[in-house]
């Protein structure tokens, strides 16, 4: 048997200029798992000012991410897939996006040319979302809608409720209170329209279950669960990340722990969203520590769990 795996995660723009931020943004916002607007309505504003004038505004912030390698999220990803591919030498180790290049359609084509007959995809989310992982088995839905032959899937869910998951979120905050006592530890997870959980996505129960399962591991501490990342004019789950900051240090909260467990790679809602807009607001707001933990990025502990969930499959 020849077996592969396929590790799946959003997009990044190619370069950080207007041109290839619009690009990015033209695939991401016409999904509609990600927008679920009818086209006739939803296209016209997003051909119209949304992609005419989002990328001059968030140029800025990507140049700021931006590494000699490139998209810290695409750096990453690959770091990611050599420390798989080194754990799992049984298998072939591929990586797509969904929104940029390498497209998933692509892999997935490249992947049918190479014989391999049981293939594991792992949607690089912790939580599962109609926004996100869904959006995933769409594609790949479709393209084997189109072949012969397929291998035998192992679709990932999610994985939110693993152990290995959770013990390498608390390692990370233990290894902070080694040094410093926090008033709250703000747990950040991108946000996602309200509506979408009115229709069933699960999204904001798995959230808050990881929180939970934090809580039930550091039961000393105070978790406080918000959303961030708000996009377009509809209710978005709530509290949101940066109207939290506002007000935290007039709640007496002063001295903050972030962490975003539905990140697994830095990206530019993590290093500037969270690390310097989100800290601005806090401590501009009379807020004293503002500490933050990094995503897993390239850690091989976190290789290694994606060993392990492979593996079981």
């Amino acid at each position: 048997m020849k077996k592969g795996v396929l590790l799946v995660n959003l997009g990044t723009p190619d370069k950080p200029e207007v041109k290839e931020i619009r690009h990015f943004l033209k695939y991401f916002l016409a999904d509609q798992r990600v927008v679920a607007i009818p086209k006739a309505v939803w296209l016209p504003i997003l051909y119209g000012p949304i992609l005419m004038t989002r990328p001059k505004k968030v140029r800025a912030a990507y140049r700021e991410i931006w590494t000699a390698a490139g998209s810290p999220l695409k750096v990453y990803m690959q770091q990611q897939v050599a420390q798989l591919q080194a754990q799992l030498p049984d298998y072939q180790v591929f990586e797509a996006m969904s929104y940029s290049q390498p497209f998933l359609t692509d892999v997935l084509g490249a992947i049918q040319e190479t014989g391999i007959d049981d293939l594991t995809i792992v949607p690089m989310y912790p939580q599962y979302s109609t926004t996100t992982t869904m959006s995933i088995y769409d594609v790949v839905a479709k393209f084997y809608l189109k072949q012969s032959n397929m291998p035998t899937i192992h679709f990932v869910k999610d994985f939110y409720r693993e152990t290995g998951y959770i013990d390498l979120l608390v390692t990370a905050i233990e290894q902070r209170l080694q040094d410093q006592t926090y008033d709250e530890i703000i747990v950040s997870y991108h946000g996602i329209p309200r509506s979408y959980v009115l229709k069933g996505d699960p999204y904001q129960n798995q959230c808050e279950t990881t929180t939970a399962l934090l809580q039930a591991r550091l039961p000393e501490q105070v978790f406080r669960t918000t959303y961030q990342s708000k996009f377009g004019p509809n209710e978005w789950l709530t509290p949101a990340t940066s109207a939290t900051m506002k007000t935290l240090a007039q709640e007496g909260i002063k001295k903050i722990l972030v962490i975003t467990p539905g990140f697994v790679a830095d990206c530019l809602e993590t290093i500037e969203e969270i690390d310097v807009e989100n800290r601005a607001y806090f401590m501009n707001n009379h807020g004293e520590q503002f500490d933050y933990i990094r995503p897993f990025n390239d850690d091989p502990r976190f290789t290694a769990l994606l060993a392990q969930i492979v593996r079981q499959r």
